[in-house]
């Protein structure tokens, strides 16, 4: 994997007076063209040895280039904000969007390289690590990011003569710590869990370049050429319509479950009396203010989705459950259509941002599965991006419940019935006439599409980690009391778990 890297590599002085000036410029232009076209971001992930010229590179490629279009951003140990939220919350809150280049100078590989070479961990968690890892970049890369990876090396005796170097002269003894000697008491170990994982990770959407980190101008070229590359490839190529193999088909037919039934077999209209109601209301709100107030909340978050049919009483529903909670721990998330920002980035980034950190709640009013519910069914993305999302959201979700974070997610079904008789009163009342939009009776005119996307939804995202609870929203007090009582069931055993 290192061998080539570990072997000394120049670049003569006239070549470098000769190619830097043309590199510079070229790439300037590229990055011009990327910010104007603005088809898709570029993520630059840094990672190597010590000592390598990761730093050095990084500076240099700020001076080669537009810093206006040009983020940098370092990753060290977790800092607290951090810490509250899954792993890879800070990498997607720091994704560059489209038009821009972003830098990553330390990203997820340097914790699992660092925990395996420390025996902090063993060989199935590094597997699971990795495994997240692949599926991150090829979400990445499958939502249209350009993404480059590069490996600084440098041989055992390579690092310990740039160590040397550096702590003998006045100008440079800064640059090398105790932690650096540390690290390469440890310098072994450290390749082998580095070339493993690069070995996981090395795919032919996102391989990772090894560079040699001897020679400054050597890996400057070397970098600067492969950026290059990369961005005029992608630039001087019309975007493709579509990919040329056909998406994977959903199930379909008499010989799998028709899932389009379970939804009609509900009964919609459950019988619960205002009295009924009242008090029901009274206990469930009441057992709901208990577990929050519990001293063992702070160590977890609640994500709560809301969807259902327009007009299905959504809103009422989350009123009821925020009544029982303290303001200062919830977070109301309405999600409408994408902000020019949110488009710029991969469609699950604006929801990573809203997580809650430990003891608090969110409640997502509408959530991730737009792409693939609306998005579906009103031809907002392709069928290739729609069928993948099944897998992406599950592994979101995962993702959170095993950080600590209680996944609940309510489906409010009513009938076509129903909620003509509910457009209507709403038309008919003063202070309800905004929430009955003409975007709303075009929607219940493709009820029958919308109730497919939604079988096919509940049958691929309800998991044993974030099962989909159907509730039956004709009658909004029966509603009302099925979602409190599953939010305070599914909080629970968050605290049973903690």
């Amino acid at each position: 994997m290192f061998e080539s890297a570990d072997l000394e590599h120049h670049v003569a002085k006239a070549t470098w007076r000769r190619e830097e000036p043309r590199l510079r410029e070229a790439l300037l232009n590229a990055q011009f063209d990327l910010s104007r076209d603005r088809r898709f971001p570029v993520l630059i992930v840094i990672g190597g040895v010590e000592g390598a010229g990761k730093g050095e590179t990084v500076n240099l490629l700020h001076e080669w280039m537009d810093p206006r279009h040009l983020q940098t951003t370092p990753f060290a140990a977790p800092r607290p904000e951090e810490a509250e939220r899954p792993p890879a919350w800070r990498f997607w809150r720091a994704l560059p969007p489209r038009g821009k280049i972003g830098i990553f100078f330390g990203a997820w590989h340097s914790a699992p390289i660092l925990d395996l070479a420390f025996g902090r961990i063993d060989d199935a968690e590094f597997e699971r690590r990795v495994g997240a890892f692949q599926r991150f970049e090829k979400m990445l890369v499958d939502e249209g990011t350009l993404l480059l990876k590069f490996w600084f090396h440098l041989s055992k005796s390579q690092q310990r003569k740039r160590l040397r170097r550096l702590s003998k002269d006045e100008r440079t003894r800064w640059r090398v710590t105790p932690a650096d000697w540390k690290l390469f008491a440890h310098y072994d170990d450290l390749r082998a869990a580095s070339a493993r994982l690069i070995r996981a990770t090395n795919s032919a959407e996102a391989p990772w370049l090894v560079v040699p980190g001897a020679d400054p101008q050597y890996r400057a070229l070397m970098v600067g050429r492969t950026l290059l590359s990369a961005l005029r490839g992608r630039l001087d190529t019309p975007a493709a319509a579509a990919a040329a193999a056909p998406p994977a088909p959903l199930p379909q037919g008499p010989t799998v479950h028709d899932h389009v039934n379970v939804l009609r077999a509900l009964e919609l209209d459950q019988p619960l009396t205002a009295r009924e109601y009242e008090r029901e209301l009274d206990r469930w709100q009441g057992r709901l203010a208990k577990l929050t107030r519990r001293k063992r909340f702070s160590r977890i978050a609640v994500a709560a989705v809301f969807e259902g049919n327009d007009a299905a009483g959504k809103g009422g529903a989350i009123r009821r459950v925020t009544q029982a909670i303290d303001a200062r721990i919830y977070r109301g998330v309405p999600i409408a259509a994408p902000t020019e920002e949110e488009r710029a980035q991969p469609y699950l980034w604006r929801f990573w941002r809203q997580l809650p950190e430990r003891g608090h709640l969110a409640f997502f009013d509408r959530s991730w599965y737009g792409r693939v519910l609306v998005e579906r069914v009103e031809g907002f993305c392709a069928e290739r991006d729609w069928k993948r999302a099944y897998d992406e959201i599950n592994d979101f979700e995962a993702q959170l419940v095993a950080h600590g974070i209680v996944v609940v997610k309510f489906w409010l079904a009513i009938d076509p019935a129903e909620q003509l008789r509910r457009f209507r009163e709403r038309e008919k009342t003063s202070f309800k006439r905004f929430k009955i939009t003409p975007e709303d009776w075009r929607n219940r005119k493709k009820w029958k599409a919308y109730e497919q996307a939604v079988a096919d939804m509940v049958e691929r995202t309800s998991t044993d980690l974030a099962p989909w609870t159907l509730v039956e929203a004709d009658n909004k007090l029966f509603a009302r009391i099925k979602v409190l009582r599953t939010v305070c069931g599914a909080i629970e055993a968050g605290l049973e778990r903690a």
